[in-house]
């Protein structure tokens, strides 16, 4: 089973919208029972609070089912639990090594390099964006979602 760990600031906008939508494109392809796919924070400020109502409506629209799932922080054992560790931005990139310390198994990336980009994805919190934020979290997921499934065909 192949372990995804999606990461943000919060854990309310960015990285649930990464889970469900990876967890979504998935499932559409017949491959839910391949991965066990999550997300958290690598901030203590959101822990316990529900998805931001911009990331609910905004998957809402896009017909992907979310949950009552609240806010979670990132832990230096998610590293030996998970093979995939996201972070949406730079910060989130830094932030993640200062909990997990080295990535010495080289776990950890951005989504969008999945995607061959090295741009941020735009935390909506602050740009008020939520549909700019599902189109690059959607690219990066695809993109991710591809190169899992090319790298399982040629094991």
């Amino acid at each position: 089973m192949i372990k995804i760990l999606f990461i943000c600031h919060g854990n309310i906008c960015r990285s649930p919208m990464a889970e469900y939508v990876m967890k979504y494109i998935v499932k559409e392809n017949g491959y839910e029972n391949y991965f066990y796919i999550a997300s958290a924070a690598t901030s203590m400020e959101e822990i316990g609070n529900h998805i931001h109502y911009g990331t609910r409506t905004k998957m809402r629209e896009v017909g992907i089912p979310t949950d009552n799932r609240v806010a979670v922080q990132m832990r230096r054992s998610d590293y030996e639990k998970y093979d995939y560790i996201i972070g949406m931005d730079r910060l989130n990139y830094k932030n993640i090594l200062r909990i997990i310390g080295e990535d010495t198994e080289g776990k950890v990336s951005l989504l969008l390099e999945f995607a061959g980009s090295n741009r941020d994805i735009a935390d909506p919190w602050y740009t008020g964006n939520f549909d700019q934020t599902y189109e690059d979290i959607l690219e990066g997921c695809e993109a991710l979602l591809k190169q899992l499934m090319h790298s399982m065909k040629n094991k």
